[in-house]
């Protein structure tokens, strides 16, 4: 469920910045800066799912967060 609540989150930013912060508020309902992997842990498992024999479409952005767009991040 949570995968899908993430997915869903990330297609409704499509083509934005989202923060692992945003996305613990948003997904898990938590409201705090998130020291620990599960952000990057549910993001490594939806990637492999959606990018199966495809372009990759989830892009992390070390530092700041992740992007859900056809093409990376100019930069």
């Amino acid at each position: 469920p949570r995968e899908y609540l993430l997915l869903e989150y990330l297609m409704r930013h499509a083509g934005q910045v989202v923060t692992r912060s945003m996305l613990m508020e948003a997904v898990w309902d938590y409201d705090f800066d998130p020291q620990g992997a599960v952000v990057d842990m549910h993001v490594h498992r939806l990637r492999r799912k959606i990018e199966q024999g495809a372009a990759p479409l989830l892009h992390t952005l070390p530092g700041v967060g992740y992007m859900l767009a056809e093409r990376p991040p100019a930069g």
